[in-house]
């Protein structure tokens, strides 16, 4: 009977701690286990976000999605990551202008036709 309640306790602990943790900002496939130190190609990249410590990752990083949609880790305390991201945010600015407010048309304004 004892060794029935050990077996039991046993899986339950074991549910536990392979289950993902409740209210968490990321599971661990979220995270990166290692940055690449080796400068990556500005041209092939086309997006990328921050995943850092106050989120639950062990190591901080930026991860960049290529063109073909894969994701690379890299250090975010290194120049050329700051390189790719400002070209990426330049670029992001160029494709969304702001839109003209209403109030300032290019159009002449319409005349009344009957004065």
């Amino acid at each position: 009977m004892a060794s029935q309640a050990a077996v039991l306790l046993a899986l339950s602990l074991l549910l536990l701690w392979t289950s993902p943790a409740l209210g968490g900002a990321n599971d661990a496939e979220d995270c990166c286990l290692s940055v690449t130190q080796r400068p990556i190609p500005g041209n092939i990249v086309r997006a990328f976000h921050y995943l850092l410590i106050k989120d639950g990752c062990r190591l901080p990083a930026v991860v960049f999605t290529t063109l073909k949609g894969r994701q690379l880790c890299a250090p975010p305390d290194q120049p050329w990551v700051d390189r790719i991201i400002r070209r990426l945010q330049k670029n992001s600015a160029k494709a969304s202008p702001a839109l003209p407010s209403p109030a300032f048309s290019l159009r002449a304004p319409a005349q009344d036709p009957n004065p």
